[in-house]
């Protein structure tokens, strides 16, 4: 894609981190955001300008924890990516080897109004293996990646102790998940200090240690240089992930967290983030039991951040503005509800520094909106991705770049 100095005017501008702006302007150049503002920000000439006026202009929403790609829609076992479920540690593997940019569900997201995703293994091992964030708009994948990895991917509760116990082969009990965990990161901490303790000795003295994929992973996670992304659902599940990330000292996000707002004061006391949803799911699983709209507002409440997910396919990605939508009609903040599609997931996944927020110097990744987005009647007209415009909505078609 090229893309062209653009501005967009005279919408109703919602930067997230700044207050909206009515008849706004969004100035666009080489792929970055230059200007936001009102009636200040000068047009240049031979800039080609987009008339908003009567619609909305958001940053991209984001999908903090889905399977697009990895989980193909559609395609049945043949797309099915999502779990390497014949090793309980599988720390090695990354999520970005298995992205199918031809996914259906990337022109579902652009549609919704999702212009990137961290893109998360499954949950069908106690360790699963490096997300990645990318923009949902590539030819390859490489050419969407954001933060490569962004996270590390660990279960609790059911599925692991589900998916072993049925193998008759350790963990199948809860105990055994936490075990299997834990003895993984005691590996990794003994493969760093090896590493630490070569590097002390004279140059010439030093022995090579053998690279080992799955400890360098958990060492990234030692580090803190990625978060531990941890599948949990129920509050004892919830408050084993607490005690284990205190005992190792890592960065913690909770994705799911049905049952989070039971320990909601404890969460935020750590300032642990929480990705919650999906929303629209039955009680399919003793672990939804405590499945609620009026969750993400309590947890909000209660100081924690943030951020909604559809765990597509799940729920279908392009439902996640609903998502939101309902869970304002049950209490949440509606404010807040748009942080948790952007500027939250955007700092959970660390790349806040690009996406998120409508801002100078970051990636002219917006869209714009026929109305209020949290107004299930509002659509999306227009889609930018690095300023280049991949998808239009206009006498009842929509419209893909290069279709």
């Amino acid at each position: 894609m090229k893309a062209e100095s653009v501005a967009i005017t005279g919408g109703r501008v919602v930067p997230i981190t700044g207050e909206p702006i009515d008849g706004g302007t969004v100035l666009v150049r080489d792929g970055k955001i230059v200007a936001v503002g009102g009636a200040e920000v000068a047009v240049p000439d031979g800039v080609r300008v987009v008339d908003a006026a009567g619609s909305w202009v958001l940053p991209g929403f984001i999908e903090a924890h889905g399977h697009v790609g990895v989980h193909e829609e559609a395609e049945g076992w043949a797309g099915s990516d999502t779990n390497e479920m014949t090793d309980p540690v599988t720390a090695n593997v990354r999520a970005i080897d298995a992205i199918n940019p031809a996914d259906l569900g990337f022109r579902d997201a652009i549609g919704g109004g999702v212009l990137a995703v961290n893109v998360n293994p499954g949950s069908g091992n106690p360790i699963g293996g490096q997300t990645v964030a990318i923009k949902c708009w590539g030819r390859t994948v490489d050419e969407m990646v954001l933060r490569q990895p962004s996270g590390l991917k660990s279960a609790l509760g059911e599925n692991p102790k589900r998916v072993y116990g049925e193998q008759k082969k350790t963990p199948s009990t809860r105990l055994g998940v936490a075990a299997v965990i834990r003895g993984a990161f005691v590996d990794a901490a003994n493969y760093l200090a090896r590493i630490e303790a070569e590097s002390r000795r004279p140059e010439a003295e030093r022995k090579p240690v053998d690279r080992d994929l799955k400890l360098e992973a958990l060492g990234m996670v030692l580090r803190r240089e990625i978060p531990w992304r941890q599948h949990c659902h129920r509050a004892d599940d919830i408050a084993t992930a607490l005690r284990i990330s205190a005992e190792f000292g890592y960065d913690l996000v909770i994705d799911h967290g049905t049952e989070a707002h039971l320990l909601a004061d404890l969460l935020a006391a750590r300032d642990i983030p929480v990705v919650i949803g999906p929303l629209f799911t039955s009680r399919s699983k003793v672990e939804l039991r405590n499945r609620s709209l009026a969750n993400p507002g309590k947890l909000a409440a209660a100081g924690i951040t943030i951020a909604i997910t559809t765990d597509h396919p799940v729920v279908p990605i392009n439902f996640l503005i609903h998502q939101a939508s309902l869970a304002v009609k049950y209490g949440l903040d509606r404010d807040t509800a748009l942080r948790a599609l952007t500027i939250n997931p955007a700092r959970i996944a660390g790349v806040a520094d690009r996406l998120g927020s409508l801002e100078p110097g970051k990636d002219a990744d917006l869209v714009i909106w026929s109305g209020d987005p949290l107004d299930v009647l509002s659509r999306v007209q227009l889609a930018l991705i690095d300023g280049s415009e991949v998808y239009s909505y206009a006498d009842g078609e929509a419209r893909f770049a290069g279709d």
